[in-house]
């Protein structure tokens, strides 16, 4: 899984994901790559834009996920040790049970 930060249109953004060749699609469908090659048209923009959503091709899924080490090994487990900041950390503080 990757995400992409492309700048511009709604246009550059469906490259990436939906047509066939994008960087981040996975296999690809003749019906949204042959809208996409004729999408200089607005509407078929939109078109294009409302089958991905109709048939529900691309699922956003996000999670912040860092390492927290706690457990029944863990003396200290680096949780809090920096105000702010969400996981566990700095690793070096980290203690095991001997």
């Amino acid at each position: 899984m990757a995400v992409s930060g492309a700048l511009g249109s709604a246009s550059t953004r469906l490259e990436n994901y939906v047509v066939s060749w994008g960087e981040f699609a996975y296999g690809g469908d003749p019906d949204f790559d042959a809208l996409f090659q004729k999408q200089a048209r607005e509407v078929l923009l939109h078109e294009l834009q409302r089958l991905v959503h109709e048939r529900v091709l691309f699922a956003p899924i996000y999670e912040t996920a860092g390492l927290s080490g706690i457990g029944p090994r863990v003396a200290e487990s680096g949780l809090g040790l920096i105000p702010t900041y969400n996981w566990s950390g700095p690793y070096e503080e980290v203690r095991l049970k001997p």
